[in-house]
């Protein structure tokens, strides 16, 4: 195999390294409930996320719901979501095998996510503590994705330049945030996000299982 193209992985979390919609849906629909609201499909919920919880709450609300009742709503939903944000959430098939060969291979490894910095750290230490050194979240002074900001913070903590680093996610959000930090970019065809959304935002890398990520990892990988 040829030389590594790059040091340091990137990952985005939801759709990416772990399958989180239930347990998300969930708690929306819990949000939604408490205050008499029609509740929202699975499928709905798949199109709503990627961008934050606020963002998924403002989604999954009916039209024209003031911003009181949206707060209220978000703040349901979080008191939920702090207290099941992992009774269905289970990691992608061939993802744990993934990140023990990451680490064998000496890759640095980081998750940068719309979720909040709380919800990040609950998951980072039951599933990644042991392969991946940051994982940075939602929070105040930094701005979420598809602004750089949280990945070029990542990249700072492995102390790699973006340059010799590659970002993977599933997403639009995805993709544009690797748009704008500049950086390489994988589109995993398994999460959130079906080959024709990822697509049309620009995707040109695909991976379809989490085993053909090293390879790729070893290749030339055009920009986005």
């Amino acid at each position: 195999m040829n030389k590594k193209k790059y040091e340091a992985v990137i990952f985005d979390l939801d759709g990416t390294l772990l399958n989180t919609l239930d347990d998300l849906m969930d708690s929306v629909n819990f949000g939604l409930e408490k205050y008499h609201m029609p509740t929202r499909t699975f499928e709905e919920i798949r199109r709503f996320v990627g961008n934050g919880v606020q963002r998924l709450v403002e989604r999954a609300v009916p039209e024209g719901t003031d911003a009181d009742m949206q707060n209220k709503v978000l703040e349901a939903f979080k008191e939920h979501y702090r207290e099941h944000c992992n009774d269905k959430t289970n990691l992608y098939p061939g993802i744990p095998q993934l990140l023990r060969e990451l680490k064998a291979r000496g890759f640095a490894m980081a998750i940068v996510s719309n979720k909040l910095q709380e919800g990040v750290d609950a998951l980072y230490s039951q599933y990644f503590k042991a392969y991946l050194q940051t994982a940075i979240g939602a929070r105040d002074g930094i701005h979420q994705k598809p602004a750089p900001d949280s990945v070029l913070k990542a990249l700072k903590d492995l102390h790699i330049s973006k340059e010799n680093a590659v970002y993977i996610g599933d997403s639009e959000v995805d993709i544009a945030t690797a748009r704008n930090a500049q950086m390489d970019c994988i589109t995993v065809t398994w999460g959130f996000r079906t080959r024709r959304e990822q697509e049309a935002a620009g995707a040109v890398t695909f991976a379809d299982c989490p085993e053909e990520i090293i390879p790729l990892l070893y290749d030339t990988i055009r920009k986005n």
